[in-house]
């Protein structure tokens, strides 16, 4: 998330029943999906031979860390791996000390993501408010960076999607969901700007050796979002304010002028963007299966519940506080009507990790 993301309202704050809090154990399962991934990549590729002032002070940043308890799940791993390799390193089990950054847009619920700080952790804890679009530390400063399902928000949603004169005009849809092809590129360009500032910036506060593993919603090459379960569940949001429109609810305006800045790129989108850039090196790039470790049918009210906990600020904040509730009971009910079709989208692989050393 950034601040700038004036588009992309921060996740639902608190610990109550429809908070991201208590609604973001999918994303978390999703991620440990590539856990041992990125424990491997640290083990070959983090060089604290060649990474300065790391043996004393090791300065990692969570990037769109939300309100917990995810990040402080990502933190402990990674630091984890971390120690071993350092003890691996120097044969010695006197490790540096750790200073991690937790980072949000200024909006972000900090209350409850520090209410909620492991009382045993092992590093020294601040927060960062602010866009990660931007800069956000002094130069040669981080050693490491970690950004987990944030990086497909986008920093503001292309203007061309609400001028009814522009080809990119998305009439009657939220989302670039089966929307023309002047739509997807709108997107698309605005998701290839984003990444640019953000490694631009990553490259200036990252030392030389240091590393940064994003994990992001992927698509294969060459395919349409339509095809993907999420494009699915989009395509459901649409209709259902379109219904929602029909009943006098909301109004066409309002479908016509509200777009989500949710982008998933592809592996060839993003080793493009990253090779343009020129400050990192590709370490590794794959998409997974998120779902891998469901070994039953999709719980739909589960997940919209998540869907919730993430976007539900965004609807608020357009439509009005009393819309939420009346749309989300709708997509549940519509998404059971596409529960079979679901079972087929739902095993792509559409998890993307994307691993990179500042050169």
């Amino acid at each position: 998330m950034s601040d700038s993301a004036t588009d992309a309202p921060p996740m639902v704050g608190g610990d109550g029943i429809c908070s991201y809090y208590k609604n973001s154990y999918l994303q978390r399962r999703s991620a440990n999906v590539v856990k041992e991934k990125i424990d491997e990549e640290i083990a070959k590729k983090l060089d604290f031979h060649n990474l300065p002032g790391a043996s004393n002070t090791f300065r990692l940043a969570d990037l769109g860390c939300s309100v917990g308890p995810n990040t402080f799940f990502h933190v402990q791993d990674l630091l984890e791996a971390i120690r071993q390799k350092y003890e691996m390193q120097f044969r010695t089990s006197q490790t540096p000390e750790f200073q991690v950054f937790f980072n949000d847009q200024p909006m972000n619920d900090f209350n409850t993501l520090f209410n909620n700080l492991p009382q045993e952790r092992q590093y020294f804890a601040a927060g960062v408010p602010g866009s990660f679009y931007d800069r956000l530390f002094p130069e040669s400063f981080l050693h490491f960076v970690h950004c987990s399902t944030s990086l497909h928000w986008l920093s503001k949603l292309p203007e061309q999607l609400l001028d009814k004169n522009s080809p990119a005009w998305n009439r009657g849809r939220i989302h670039y969901t089966n929307a023309p092809n002047e739509v997807v590129s709108a997107y698309a360009s605005q998701f290839a700007r984003d990444m640019e500032n953000f490694l631009s910036v990553r490259s200036k506060e990252l030392v030389s050796g240091g590393m940064a593993v994003i994990i992001s919603q992927g698509i294969p090459n060459g395919m349409l979002y339509s095809e993907l379960q999420n494009g699915v569940m989009f395509e459901c949001m649409s209709l259902s304010l379109m219904d929602m429109v029909e009943e006098g609810i909301v109004s066409e305006a309002q479908v016509d002028s509200f777009n989500l800045p949710f982008y998933a790129a592809s592996p060839e989108e993003m080793t493009e963007i990253v090779e343009r850039n020129g400050f990192f090196s590709i370490e590794r790039m794959e998409l997974n299966d998120p779902a891998a470790w469901l070994k039953r049918r999709i719980n739909i009210p589960e997940w919209v519940v998540h869907v919730r906990a993430a976007m539900e600020k965004s609807f608020s904040k357009h439509f009005g506080r009393e819309v939420p509730d009346e749309l989300f009971d709708r997509l549940t009910k519509k998404l059971g009507k596409f529960s079979d079709e679901l079972e087929l989208k739902y095993r792509e692989k559409t998890l993307l990790l994307v691993v990179l050393k500042r050169q």
